[in-house]
């Protein structure tokens, strides 16, 4: 990948989730964004205003229960000009023992004309078994 901005930007985005920052990570999401989710048989496709409704309540339980994030980047793959997808996936730790399950998200983020980076778009596949090929 050419664009050596793009780096420094997830990591202040996964700062800001780890940090269950909903002031902060909002500011990274693009008001066009657009999200696929599926759990179990279910598919829900959603956009800006429900992400961050469900970011708040992710995060707010994350406060309430003491517990944190533990979020693995699986992979980085430049898509196009500008254009980037950041696997992720990422539990919930709690008294020091990961959850069984993660999600796993496809997150592409374009640069702007203002060279700032957005997430655009989301693939998120929830509870998966995490395993050794997810890094988790």
């Amino acid at each position: 990948m050419n664009d050596k901005t793009f780096k420094p930007f997830l990591d202040t985005f996964l700062r800001a989730w780890k940090n269950s920052s909903i002031i902060e990570l909002e500011t990274f999401i693009s008001t066009d964004y657009q999200a696929r989710e599926i759990r179990d048989e279910e598919v829900v496709d959603f956009g800006y205003e429900e992400s961050i409704e469900g970011w708040k309540q992710g995060f707010d339980f994350v406060k309430k229960q003491r517990a944190e994030w533990e979020i693995h980047e699986v992979s980085i793959i430049p898509l196009r000009e500008g254009e980037v997808m950041a696997i992720l996936s990422a539990t919930i730790v709690m008294n020091g023992k990961a959850l069984e399950t993660c999600h796993l998200f496809f997150d592409t983020f374009k640069k702007m004309e203002d060279d700032n980076w957005k997430l655009m778009r989301s693939y998120i596949e929830a509870g998966v078994v995490r395993g050794t090929d997810l890094k988790t």
